[in-house]
C-alpha cells in the first residue's frame, strides 16, 4: 500500500482545504512531519485513518461525526477528507464526509446533513475515475479486504506509535497477551478453550447426572436386598461408580438367591406341618361333635318324660276347641255388633259433649242448652243455620288480614328505623375519629417513604464506603511494605556505591600497574605497543597486591550486578509507592478502624431504613381500604336520610288505612278477640252440630244389630252342645292360642322322633364309649401351624419380590453402565483437550493456554523480526528474545527479555534507559509490522510513519536509527517521522510542517 495523496478540508485544526502530496514526500525515502505542539501533526495521520476506516484511532475514537469538524472553519464549508492510495495494483481515491450541523436553506436554525462516504478507482486505458461505491459498509469491506487489515492493525503497524511499543516493552504477560490477541485476532483459539471447557462441563453434568441415577439405583437395590448389601464409596463423577455399583449388584442378587431358596424350603416344610394339624383338627372337631350330640339327645329324652302330663292335657283343650268352632261365627257376629254398638255409643257422646264446649254454657240459638238432649233432626237444623252465619262474616276476615299485614309492614318500618339509626350512629362514631385515623395513617406513610428514601441514599453510600475501606485496608499494607522497601533499596544503594567504589579503585591499582602488565609481554627485538622500541633495558616489575584484568572485570560485573538490583529495588519501590499512593487517594488519611466503625454504621443504618421502608407498601394499603371505608360509611349516612323519609310518607298512609279497617272488623267479631275466632267459632259450631246429628242416628241402628246378634249367638252354643253361649266362648281359642297349641303338639312329636333317631345312630353310640375330645388344643395347634405356614409364605414372598426387584434394577442399572460408558470415554477425551488448551494438563509442561501458545509464537517471529534492525541501531549490543518463563500462577507467560552482549547477560527490557527503549520500541515495531503485514495475507506496505520519541537519543544512535531507517528505502519504502526534534530538520530534507495560527492550522510541503 502507497499514499499519493491527501486532501483534508475543515477537518481537526485545518479550518481550509490543504493538501499532502505523498509522492512528491517519498521521493526520498525520508520524510519529516514536524511543528510545535498542537499544531496538528497527529491529525495528519488522524486524517488518513478516518479515510480508510471512518474512524480515527486510539484513544481519539471518542471524537467522531460532527467532533471531527474544525472548529476555525466557516459555516458553510463541509468537513471533508480525500484520500488517494495505491494497493494491489489499483489506485483508489476514498471520500469521506461526517456529518454536520449547517444553517437551514430556508427559514431560521440549524439542520444536520448525513454522512457520505465515495469510493472511486483510475482507469488507465480511459485515463478517468469510475465510481464503485457510495455505500459506508460496501466501502468499508472492500478497504479492509484490500489492506488485509482492521483498524486496530492499521494503526500498530503503518501508524507506529512509539508510545505503546514502550509500554509494550515494559508490560507485563497479560497487557501484551490483549495487544498481541487484537492484532493477531487470536479470539478463535480463545474460542476454542472456551468451547472445549464448556463441552468438558456439559459431559461432566451428562456424566455426573447418569452416576446420580446409578447411585439412586443403588440405594433402591440396597433398600431391597437390606444387609445383603453395601453401597460404593464413589462419588458421581468417579471412574470406578459403575464397576463397584455393578459388582455390589452381583452379591446381592447371589444372596438373594440363596435366601429365597432357604424360603421355599421353609414353606414346603410349613404347609406339610400345616395339613396335618388341619387333619387333625377336623377329626377332633368330629368327635366332639358326635359326643355333643349324644347328650344331647340323652337330655331331650329326659325332658320329654318330665312334659307328659301338660301333653295330654294340649289334647284334650284342643278337641274342645274344634267343637266350639262351629259357634264362632255368631260369635263373631255378636262381637262386631257389640263393638258398633259402643263405638257409636262412645261417639253420641263425644259429639254431644264438643257441641257443649262449643257453646261455653250457653246457646246462641236457644238459652235452655236443650241440644244436650236433642235428637237427630233438631241438631241438623241448628247446623243449617250456623252455616249461613259463617257465610256472612267473609269480608271482615279479609279485612282483618289485611290488618295484620298492615301491623306487619309497620313493624317492618320499625325494624327498618331502628337498622337506620344504628348505621347513623355507627358512620357517626367512625366519621368523628376519621382526621385522627387519616393524620395517624399519613405520619406512618411519611416516615416509611422517608425511611424508602433514606434507604435509597444509604444504598448509594454503600458501594464507596466498601471500596473506601478496601482501599485503607491496602493503604495500611502497602505503608508496611513501603518501610520494607525503602530499607532494601537503601541497603543495595549502599552496596552498588561500595561496589563502584570497589570496582574504581581496582581499576586505578590496575591502571597504576598497566606498565608492569604491558611489560609482562615485551619480548627481545619485538617492538613495544606502547613507544615502539625492539630494546627493552628496564621492564617494570609487577608490585605485591598487583590488579590483573581478570579481577577488574569480576569487581566490574558485581559493581553492574549491585547496580541492577538497587534499579530492581528502585522499580519495587516506586510500584509500591503507587499502589500507596492510589489507595491513600481513595482511602483519604481516615484511619481503617474509623472507616471500618463506619461501614458498619452505615450497614445497620442501611439494614433499618429497609426494614422501616418495608412497611411502606402495607400503610399505603391500610389508607387506601379507610378512604373506601369512609366513603362507604358517607354513602350509608345519605342513604340511611333518604329511607327515613320514605318511611315517613308510607307509615301515615298505613295508619289511614289501619283506621278504617278496625271499625268494620270490631263490628264483625261480635265481642271475640278477632273476626277469625267468630268464624272459627262458627264452623266449630257448625260441625259440631252435623257430627252430633250423625252420631245419633249411628247409636240408634247399631243398638238394633246389637239385639239381632244376641238371639243368633245363643241358638248356635245350643246346637254345639254347650250349655251357655259363654261356655262356648271360654272353649275358642284364638288364632295365636290355636297356633301356639298346634305347635306345642307338633314340636313334641317331632322332638320324641327325632330323639329316638339320634339314639338309634351306630356312629354317635360308638363316639359316646370314647374319651372327651380336645378340639381347643387342636384349633390352638392348627393356628400355630398356619401362622407358621404365613410367615414362610410371607418371607418366600420377600424374597421372590426382592430377587425381581433386583433383577430389573440390576438390568437398569447395566443397561446405565452401558450408555455412560461411550459419554464417560467423551467426557474423559475432552477433559484431557480442555486440560491441555487450558494450561492445567500434567501433559502441557509449560502450562500454557492455547492463545498463549500461539501468542508465544507469535511474539517470537516479531522478537527475530525486531533484533535484525536492533542490532544495528545499538551497534550489535543488544537483541530481543522471547521467553516463556512461567509468571503468575505457574503458567508460561509472553515474557520479552534483552540480551546486552557487553555483558553477555539477559535482562528484563524495563532495564532498558529512556534512549534504549526508544530504538528498541521501533525495532519492535518495524519487526510488528513485518509480521502483521505477512499475517494480513503479504499486502506491501509501501508508506510507515513513527510517532515522536528521537529527542531521547544521542547523536551516534541517532545517526543508526536514521541508517535503518534509510535502509527501508531500499524496498522502495518511504517513511514519515513525526517529530519536534530540531536536528531531524537539519538531516532529513523532505519536510511537511504545520504551521499554527489563531485562524487555524496549515500545512507547508518541501521536497527533496
Amino acid at each position: 500500500m502507497r499514499l499519493h495523496r491527501l486532501d483534508i478540508t475543515a477537518f481537526g485544526p485545518f479550518g481550509s482545504t490543504q493538501s499532502v502530496d505523498f509522492d512528491a514526500l517519498s521521493g526520498a525515502g525520508l520524510f519529516l512531519l514536524h511543528g510545535p505542539t498542537g499544531a496538528g501533526k497527529t491529525s495528519v495521520l488522524d486524517a488518513v485513518c478516518y479515510a480508510l476506516y471512518g474512524s480515527v484511532p486510539g484513544a481519539r475514537q471518542g471524537g467522531q461525526g460532527m467532533h471531527l469538524r474544525s472548529d476555525h472553519a466557516p459555516p458553510g464549508t463541509r468537513t471533508e477528507v480525500r484520500l488517494e492510495l495505491g494497493v494491489a495494483g489499483r489506485r483508489l481515491e476514498i471520500t469521506r464526509q461526517p456529518p454536520w450541523e449547517r444553517p437551514k436553506l430556508r427559514g431560521k436554525g440549524m439542520t444536520v446533513d448525513k454522512a457520505q462516504t465515495w469510493l472511486r478507482e483510475y482507469d488507465a486505458r480511459d485515463a478517468a475515475w469510475k465510481d464503485l461505491s457510495r455505500s459506508h459498509q460496501e466501502i468499508g469491506a472492500e478497504v479492509e479486504q484490500l489492506l488485509g487489515m482492521s483498524r486496530e492493525q492499521f494503526c500498530q503497524v503503518v501508524l507506529l506509535p512509539q508510545g505503546d511499543f514502550a509500554r509494550f516493552l515494559r508490560a507485563d504477560a497479560e497487557a501484551r497477551g490483549r495487544l498481541l490477541g487484537r492484532l493477531f485476532d487470536t479470539q478463535r483459539f480463545a474460542d476454542v478453550e472456551k468451547r472445549l471447557a464448556e463441552r468438558r462441563r456439559a459431559t461432566e453434568a451428562r456424566v455426573r447426572e447418569g452416576d446420580t441415577a446409578l447411585l439412586a439405583d443403588a440405594h433402591r437395590m440396597q433398600q431391597a436386598a437390606g444387609d445383603a448389601m453395601e453401597l460404593p464409596e464413589p462419588e458421581p463423577g468417579d471412574p470406578g461408580l459403575a464397576e463397584a455399583v455393578l459388582q455390589a449388584a452381583v452379591v446381592a442378587r447371589s444372596t438373594a438367591r440363596e435366601r429365597l431358596d432357604i424360603a421355599h424350603c421353609r414353606l414346603a416344610a410349613a404347609e406339610s406341618a400345616h395339613a396335618a394339624a388341619r387333619h387333625a383338627l377336623d377329626e377332633a372337631r368330629e368327635l366332639a361333635r358326635l359326643q355333643s350330640r349324644f347328650a344331647a339327645a340323652r337330655e331331650r329324652a329326659e325332658r320329654l318324660t318330665e312334659r307328659a302330663g301338660a301333653h295330654r292335657e294340649d289334647r284334650q283343650r284342643m278337641e274342645r276347641a274344634r267343637k266350639a268352632e262351629a259357634v264362632a261365627p255368631a260369635l263373631e257376629l255378636r262381637e262386631a255388633a257389640d263393638r258398633e254398638h259402643r263405638e257409636a255409643t262412645r261417639a253420641e257422646a263425644r259429639a254431644r259433649s264438643a257441641l257443649a264446649d262449643v257453646y261455653g254454657g250457653g246457646d246462641a240459638y236457644g238459652d235452655d242448652g236443650a241440644y244436650g238432649d236433642a235428637g237427630a233432626s233438631g241438631l241438623a237444623a241448628a247446623a243449617r243455620r250456623a252455616a249461613e252465619e259463617l257465610g256472612g262474616l267473609d269480608a271482615a276476615r279479609r279485612a282483618e288480614r289485611r290488618l295484620a299485614e298492615l301491623a306487619e309492614e309497620r313493624a317492618g318500618l320499625d325494624r327498618q328505623e331502628r337498622a337506620d339509626e344504628d348505621v347513623l350512629s355507627e358512620a357517626d362514631a367512625w366519621l368523628d375519629g376519621w382526621d385522627a385515623t387519616r393524620a395517624a395513617l399519613q405520619s406512618r406513610l411519611d416516615s416509611a417513604q422517608e425511611a424508602a428514601t433514606r434507604a435509597e441514599q444509604l444504598a448509594v453510600q454503600r458501594e464507596p464506603m466498601r471500596r473506601r475501606l478496601d482501599a485503607a485496608r491496602t493503604r495500611d499494607r502497602r505503608a508496611a511494605d513501603l518501610a520494607q522497601a525503602r530499607q532494601r533499596t537503601e541497603e543495595s544503594r549502599r552496596r552498588a556505591l561500595d561496589a563502584r567504589a570497589h570496582w574504581l579503585d581496582l581499576k586505578e591499582q590496575r591502571l597504576t600497574g598497566i606498565a608492569a602488565e604491558l611489560a609482562a609481554h615485551l619480548t627481545d627485538g619485538e617492538p613495544c605497543a606502547v613507544c615502539g622500541a625492539t630494546e627493552h633495558p628496564a621492564p617494570a616489575r609487577k608490585a605485591a597486591g598487583h590488579v590483573d584484568r581478570e579481577t577488574e572485570d569480576r569487581a566490574l560485573a558485581a559493581s553492574r550486578r549491585a547496580e541492577e538490583q538497587h534499579t530492581e529495588d528502585e522499580r519495587r519501590l516506586g510500584e509500591v509507592r503507587e499502589a500507596l499512593a492510589a489507595a491513600t487517594a481513595e482511602a483519604g488519611d481516615t484511619p481503617t478502624a474509623r472507616l471500618a466503625a463506619e461501614a458498619d454504621h452505615l450497614e445497620r443504618e442501611y439494614a433499618r431504613a429497609r426494614h422501616d421502608a418495608s412497611a411502606l407498601h402495607a400503610v399505603q394499603q391500610e389508607l387506601r381500604r379507610a378512604e373506601q371505608e369512609r366513603e362507604q360509611r358517607l354513602a350509608d349516612r345519605q342513604q340511611a336520610a333518604v329511607r327515613a323519609a320514605s318511611r315517613l310518607t308510607r307509615r301515615e298512609t298505613l295508619e289511614r288505612e289501619q283506621a278504617l279497617l278496625e271499625a268494620e272488623v270490631e263490628q264483625a267479631r261480635g265481642g271475640l278477640g278477632s273476626v277469625a275466632a267468630r268464624a272459627a267459632q262458627l264452623e266449630r259450631l257448625a260441625a259440631r252440630l252435623t257430627e252430633a246429628a250423625d252420631a245419633v242416628r249411628a247409636a240408634e241402628a247399631a243398638a238394633q244389630r246389637l239385639k239381632a246378634a244376641d238371639a243368633r249367638l245363643a241358638d248356635a252354643a245350643y246346637r254345639a252342645g254347650f250349655d251357655t253361649p259363654e261356655a262356648a266362648v271360654a272353649a275358642l281359642l284364638d288364632p295365636a292360642a290355636h297356633r301356639e297349641l298346634q305347635h306345642r303338639l307338633d314340636a313334641w312329636q317331632q322332638e320324641e322322633a327325632a330323639v329316638r333317631a339320634v339314639l338309634a345312630e351306630p356312629g354317635t353310640a360308638a363316639a359316646a364309649q370314647l374319651l372327651p375330645a380336645d378340639p381347643a388344643a387342636a384349633e390352638r395347634a392348627a393356628a400355630a401351624a398356619e401362622r407358621r405356614l404365613r410367615e414362610a409364605g410371607s418371607a418366600r414372598d420377600a424374597a421372590a419380590r426382592c430377587c425381581a426387584e433386583l433383577d430389573r434394577l440390576s438390568a437398569r442399572a447395566a443397561e446405565a453402565v452401558r450408555r455412560l460408558a461411550p459419554l464417560r470415554a467423551e467426557h474423559d477425551r475432552v477433559a484431557r483437550l480442555a486440560a491441555l488448551t487450558a494450561g492445567t494438563s500434567a501433559d502441557n509442561e509449560r502450562r500454557m493456554r492455547l492463545e498463549s501458545y500461539v501468542l508465544a509464537a507469535r511474539l517470537e517471529q516479531v522478537a527475530a523480526a525486531a533484533t535484525v534492525r536492533l542490532q544495528r541501531m545499538s551497534s550489535g549490543r543488544y537483541t530481543l528474545v522471547h521467553s516463556d518463563d512461567r509468571t503468575g500462577r505457574g503458567r508460561s507467560g509472553l515474557g520479552l527479555h534483552v540480551v546486552d552482549a557487553w555483558t553477555g547477560r539477559e535482562r528484563d527490557t524495563a532495564t532498558l534507559s529512556g534512549g534504549e527503549t526508544f530504538f528498541a520500541s521501533l525495532a519492535l515495531a518495524l519487526g510488528l509490522a513485518d509480521v502483521v503485514t505477512e499475517e494480513a495475507g503479504g499486502v506491501r506496505l509501501d508508506t510507515l510513519f513513527i510517532d515522536e520519541g528521537f529527542g531521547s537519543l544521542d547523536d551516534q544512535t541517532l545517526d543508526e536509527v536514521l541508517d535503518v531507517l534509510d535502509g527501508l528505502r531500499e524496498r522502495d519504502r518511504s517513511v514519515g517521522i513525526v517529530s519536534h526534534v530540531a536536528d531531524l530538520r537539519r538531516r532529513i530534507h523532505a519536510q511537511l510542517e504545520v504551521v499554527k495560527s489563531r485562524s487555524g492550522s496549515s500545512l507547508r510541503q518541501r521536497g527533496a
